[in-house]
């Protein structure tokens, strides 16, 4: 309901309030409407009712609640990694490839910490300018994020560490799609170039304003940018890898 209809309204009624007996006796007298209460009516609806476009333009203020649960939050998807999805996956396969595991998750959160600093994260949230729709670009090194640079009410740089532990923990999950069938060279080059070429521009186009948040998609929880990316692209390369040699024939229990 817009402003003027709600102040329409309330002048509309204000004769059952322009007598103190008018509620009681059905008084209609809209001449006796005082102008103080027309007045007020007024000042209601300047200084009361439309105050959203007056804090629109305000400058953005930190919150330190919000940066203190973004803090938390941050550290929290970074355990989903390690230590938690790195055992999670170790303990589906054989004991002698427990660690290869390990290592897969470890290197790639290295490796994946690096290159959102370097150009992941300007490409995701940085502005493309023209081809905005598509993906950003800017923002290498964190070049010209300052301290007091702010992203809504947190720091931009808490934002940055809270999204690079998204951009580690997708290429992660891959990892479950080829334990044991490929190679520690193999799982870094995958990881970059997947990250760059499939994580990167979705997380632009649905996190970082491009054509599908412009048609008013919104992913709360990663269920699109994470889970839905990272299970298709494991289909893909499960397929490409094909099957176990032996298998069924050679069982291959788990811990075994």
């Amino acid at each position: 309901m817009s402003t003027m209809t709600l102040v329409h309204l309330m002048t509309k009624n204000a004769d059952r309030f322009a007598h103190p007996n008018s509620v009681r006796f059905g008084f209609s007298g809209r001449r006796d409407l005082p102008t103080a209460y027309a007045a007020g009516l007024t000042l209601f609806a300047g200084g009361v009712l439309v105050p959203a476009s007056a804090h629109a333009a305000e400058p953005a203020v930190l919150n330190p609640g919000n940066t203190a649960w973004m803090l938390a939050a941050t550290a929290l998807v970074l355990f989903m990694t390690l230590p938690g999805l790195a055992l999670f996956y170790a303990g589906l396969v054989r004991s002698k490839n427990v660690l290869s595991v390990l290592a897969h998750c470890f290197a790639i959160c290295c490796l994946i910490s690096v290159l959102w600093l370097v150009v992941g994260y300007g490409l995701a949230f940085g502005d493309g300018g023209s081809a905005n729709r598509w993906i950003g670009s800017g923002k290498a090194f964190l070049a010209g994020v300052g301290v007091d640079a702010l992203t809504g009410d947190i720091p931009e740089t808490v934002f940055f560490m809270f999204q690079m532990t998204f951009a580690i923990i997708t290429p992660a999950l891959i990892v479950g799609a080829y334990p044991e069938r490929i190679k520690f060279g193999a799982v870094v080059v995958f990881s970059a170039l997947w990250s760059l070429i499939v994580y990167v521009p979705i997380a632009h186009w649905v996190w970082g304003g491009g054509w599908l948040a412009e048609l008013g998609i919104m992913d709360f929880a990663g269920g699109l940018v994470v889970h839905l990316s990272a299970g298709i692209s494991a289909l893909v390369i499960a397929a490409m890898l094909g099957h176990r040699k032996g298998h069924p024939m050679w069982p291959r229990p788990p811990r075994a």
